[in-house]
């Protein structure tokens, strides 16, 4: 049997890597026949569902193999990873929102018993609005949902509320639904709550259009007011204000543009100009005007500039005005500075107006299940704002999307206009400063789109994360320094124990006829610096994992104007024929001198297959050579934490209004929290941190797979969560920590299932298991085995 999965995977994975995707269905659909409970085979399919895309049929397949067998890590993993693009974190945390639930169910049950006797429920995810028109008294209730994961929840929760049959639930989108093809006739209510924290990102206007034209009854019209309310058509929500403020914020601001002149001693000057993909810039439609944070919990939190300000109304009942937003003119509104800073960004949340008594807002100073809407400003220069300015925001709806963009400032009676770009100067006063961040700051610049090149976020991060590249270039010095003084005492042809072979034709220049090189191979995720780091070393052949023509030509620039010889760095996938094989050696005959290996995701996890990625680059490396990082030692702490309680399951009926949807939706509960920055997370620390694991990347005796860490409560309380982070130990004097200010990575915390309850004193033994780079922890009073 083992010999036939054997077979079965390689041959699987070469009907992949052709493009022969029907076949290798086949084959596995084949093999399913012989071995129709197989978890292994199940579980694989999953995998390669996954991979083209089909995560609700990769769901299905992970949640089989569980089934077959419970404790089937694999398995479990690939559904906790799928489980989070599926049904998404923010369900629970609105499921949660008590508040939130009874507005919605009040303003419901009001147009029910004004007369709205037909509702359609747009996008109704557990389908609790729809149950909240059926108890209202809804003569007929539709509801439709995409996703098909959240559409057989929806009819599971429905059935099990009782009102299996009295409500239609359709998988499809409203926009494909036709009277009376899907629904027999027009409504007179819609509810819904399609909308992200920008309002419009989940395409409310385009499917309330559609509804006003094809599913609706016309609005109550004012010429016949006697016209009963069965007859004529509304929306829940009614409409919405969208209210905006200037910030400053450095957390903002380093995840979206280049803020350090130098890391990991090079100028970065010769960069271009770079930003994140979020831009409300008319230059690039491909990119999303907004990303979302919470802004109460924010690291460093944020300074406002200006006064909240209004900057949009709706309304949802106006089919016209619905119709007319996109062919709105850009409006302009001038806010004046009230407090001192950097333009940082444009925060934006909303007041959803259910009806004309009841509403909700998201406000960063609310208690609200949502998150705000920012619109960072992209300029490379630092943007002063001063009391006493005026800054000029534009405001638009192109695409269905709100963009909000900083255009220019008014100082002393003068407006600042938009000009063509050019090369900070950091000696120009504060009104040249500003005019000069101005002229990269407008939308449509008269010398045409700026050259520019986007990173993620995350690279972004990582990029201004200055102590991270200082520690990598005194680690990688020490290194090579080392090297030379080996290779020096064992003469010069020995240094790899092999006959000394040049890689490519020998260069000319500096490098020709010097010593044999170092060789490093840096395979990081995305775009990294640190083989062009160790490439300034000198005598040092570098190799770089970065894929993205833009991303490597960032890096020839650098090198060029760093002093780095050309033949110094090269680009390691396009020598590479097979991605999958990066791991190799330099050449036949030679070894690396150094393997970097990118070993934590910036949620907060070790990457998937690091141990066994680390046993074939400690392969390759030749004598005195090294991975970085050497180890990896992980730490955590015994946390009391309702929000993470919220943010991870349905806590009972009570916040969904008696209705029982928490047994349903909690199978997508994932253990693991991912993305969490622990300096402001509301919590209670019950222990101090303490060592759980040590992954070992260089001595592969030194591991072990599972260890029971004894906690002491350092106060009473409930433990409701670990949160851990990682120590990562680039050699015996040098580390970086994941859990620090200038980190571009956030922490992950376990989510106890059942809350422990513990006296200070008392101690928690936390069971640490390492199964092919997942790392899960299980945590239990010290007597008996409570799993996570």
């Amino acid at each position: 049997a083992k010999e036939s999965l054997f077979t079965l995977f390689k041959w699987a994975d070469e009907l992949d890597s052709l493009g022969r995707i029907q076949d290798l269905f086949d084959c596995y659909e084949q093999a399913l026949e012989l071995f129709p409970t197989d978890e292994v085979i199940i579980n694989s399919m999953g995998e390669h569902l996954f991979r083209m895309g089909f995560r609700d049929e990769a769901a299905g397949h992970f949640h089989k193999a569980l089934k077959l067998k419970p404790d089937y890590p694999e398995a479990k993993e690939n559904f906790y990873r799928v489980a989070n693009w599926l049904v998404e974190r923010w369900h629970f945390l609105m499921l949660n929102d008590r508040r939130r639930n009874h507005k919605y169910q009040q303003a419901i049950q009001k147009a029910v018993e004004g007369g709205c006797n037909t509702v359609l429920d747009i996008g109704t995810g557990t389908g609790i609005l729809g149950m909240c028109a059926k108890k209202a008294g809804a003569a007929e209730v539709y509801a439709c949902e995409l996703s098909k994961t959240m559409y057989e929840l929806a009819c599971e929760v429905v059935t099990a509320n009782g009102m299996n049959g009295r409500i239609k639930i359709l998988h499809m989108k409203s926009l494909e639904m036709e009277v009376p093809k899907d629904i027999p006739k027009r409504v007179s209510l819609v509810v819904t709550e399609t909308v992200d924290a920008g309002l419009f990102g989940e395409g409310i206007i385009e499917s309330l259009i559609h509804a006003w034209n094809h599913l609706l009854l016309p609005p109550q019209s004012t010429q016949d007011p006697s016209r009963p309310p069965s007859h004529a058509g509304r929306v829940i929500p009614a409409g919405a204000t969208v209210f905006g403020m200037a910030v400053q914020c450095l957390e903002i601001r380093r995840h979206h543009r280049l803020c350090v002149s130098e890391v990991g001693g090079l100028a970065t000057a010769a960069a271009g100009e770079l930003h994140s993909p979020v831009s409300c810039s008319s230059e690039d439609d491909s990119t999303e005007p907004y990303t979302t944070e919470r802004l109460s919990r924010l690291p460093g939190g944020y300074t406002p500039l200006t006064e909240p300000f209004n900057a949009l109304d709706i309304d949802f009942n106006n089919v016209q005005e619905l119709e007319g937003l996109c062919s709105r003119e850009v409006s302009r509104v001038r806010l004046p500075v009230t407090g001192e800073g950097l333009l940082d960004a444009l925060a934006v949340w909303f007041q959803l107006h259910l009806d004309q008594q009841s509403s909700l807002s998201t406000g960063p100073k609310e208690d609200t299940c949502w998150e705000q809407a920012i619109y960072p400003v992209q300029t490379p220069h630092n943007f002063p704002l001063r009391p006493g300015d005026e800054l000029i925001v534009e405001i638009s709806c192109r695409d269905a999307y709100l963009r909000l963009c900083s255009v220019a400032v008014a100082r002393d009676g003068r407006e600042n206009n938009p000009g063509p770009s050019g090369n900070p100067n950091p000696s120009l006063n504060a009104e040249a400063e500003l005019c000069s961040a101005l002229a990269c700051l407008g939308t449509e610049q008269s010398s045409g789109p700026r050259d520019y090149t986007m990173l993620e976020c995350a690279e972004m991060a990582l990029l201004n994360n200055q102590p991270y590249h200082d520690s990598f270039r005194r680690a990688l010095a020490k290194l090579i320094t080392n090297l030379k003084d080996a290779r020096s005492v064992q003469g010069p042809s020995q240094g790899q124990g092999l006959e000394v072979m040049p890689l490519t034709d020998p260069p000319s220049g500096p490098m020709d006829p010097g010593p044999d090189p170092f060789y490093v191979l840096d395979v990081s995720e995305g775009f990294s610096v640190l083989s062009l780091m160790a490439a300034s070393q000198g005598q040092v052949k570098a190799y770089s994992s970065v894929e993205k023509t833009q991303h490597q030509a960032v890096l020839r620039r650098l090198a060029m104007a760093n002093g780095v010889p050309e033949e110094a760095l090269e680009f390691w996938l396009n020598q590479v024929e097979d991605e999958q094989a990066v791991l190799q050696r330099p050449s036949r005959e030679k070894l690396w001198s150094a393997i970097i290996l990118d070993c934590v995701e910036t949620c907060g996890l070790v990457r998937q297959k690091l141990m066994e990625k680390a046993t074939l680059a400690r392969c390759l490396l030749e004598d005195g050579g090294q991975i970085f990082p050497e180890r990896i030692v992980l730490y955590g702490m015994l946390v009391e934490s309702d929000t993470l309680l919220l943010e991870s399951a349905v806590q009972g009926q009570e916040p969904t209004l008696g209705f029982n949807i928490a047994p349903f939706i909690n199978q997508f509960t994932v253990p693991v929290h991912v993305f969490l920055d622990l300096s402001t997370l509301q919590c209670r620390h019950l222990s101090d941190s303490v060592e759980l694991f040590i992954l070992d990347l260089m001595n592969t005796n030194a591991n072990y797979t599972n260890r029971d860490v004894k906690v002491q409560a350092s106060a009473s309380g409930r433990v409701t969560a670990v949160p851990f982070w990682y120590q990562i130990h680039l050699n015996e004097e040098i580390s970086v920590s994941t859990f620090n200010q200038d980190s571009h990575w956030k922490q992950a915390a376990v989510v106890l299932h059942q809350p422990l309850a513990v006296r200070e004193g008392d101690w928690v033994r936390l069971a640490v298991t390492l199964q092919k780079s997942s790392i899960s922890i299980s945590a239990s009073p010290r007597y008996c085995c409570e799993e996570v």
